[in-house]
């Protein structure tokens, strides 16, 4: 496999093209970043550590009957992948109040949710991913009533596999986000699932093991992303 043109350079991860036009190289970078972008740091291994995690957790959805665009591991901070057309809606589901949940209904942090809600989000970085429902998406054309469904249903999915994952290594998955892509006329889950894009908690210490530990200032990040690594049983 052929690594070729950069095609896009987003804050952690940076797509090359490859000599298959169904494929495509994605690259995990150190960089850390928060607040859409206005705080940017270098933490050594976190690339190392997140495209390990990634694959190791599309695999387990993969298993599950869960497609995903994930082809192979291919060094320490890369992997290939099915080049997909992505829809520009990210799927939130929320196990427990946290972020900016909290802050937009001000309920308690770390209240359990039952059912979980799921929520959606315009991807879009200049206008701070607003809150959108299905009927914006439909209505501007970012996704059809078919895709969403089958989106939420995916994304449920993922739970119900997850939760028990972290679960049975003393974690809880609090919230998460998804991107999805079309392959093939397919609905499949893209971009990556690391402790970038959800959150979780040490249920004994109810300890943040997360991105909000750079968020917050709280220090130990890939520390802490490690740690959950070797709970899982991630080959670093």
């Amino acid at each position: 496999m052929e690594k070729r043109a950069e095609l896009y350079r987003g804050k952690a991860k940076t797509v090359f093209t490859t000599d298959d036009p169904n494929l495509l190289i994605l690259q995990f970078r150190n960089d850390t970043s928060a607040f859409d972008g206005e705080r940017i740091e270098q933490l050594a291994r976190k690339g190392m550590v997140n495209n390990k995690f990634n694959h190791f957790i599309m695999t387990k959805l993969q298993e599950a009957g869960i497609p995903t665009q994930l082809e192979a591991l291919l060094s320490d901070t890369e992997s290939l992948v099915k080049k997909l057309e992505m829809i520009p809606v990210e799927c939130v589901v929320r196990n427990r109040a946290a972020g900016s949940l909290v802050r937009r209904l001000g309920v308690q942090e770390g209240m359990t949710l039952n059912p979980p809600t799921f929520e959606l989000f315009l991807k879009n970085d200049a206008l701070h991913d607003p809150m959108v429902n299905e009927s914006h998406a439909i209505a501007f054309g970012w996704a059809t009533e078919a895709q969403l469904a089958q989106m939420k249903t995916l994304t449920f999915k993922v739970n119900q596999v997850l939760t028990q994952l972290f679960d049975a290594a003393g974690l809880i998955l609090v919230d998460y986000k998804l991107e999805f892509g079309v392959f093939n006329g397919e609905i499949m889950l893209g971009d990556e699932f690391s402790p970038d894009g959800c959150r979780l908690w040490d249920k004994e210490t109810m300890q943040k093991m997360d991105k909000d530990r750079f968020r917050q200032g709280l220090g130990g990040v890939v520390e802490a992303y490690e740690e959950v690594a070797n709970r899982l049983g991630v080959q670093l």
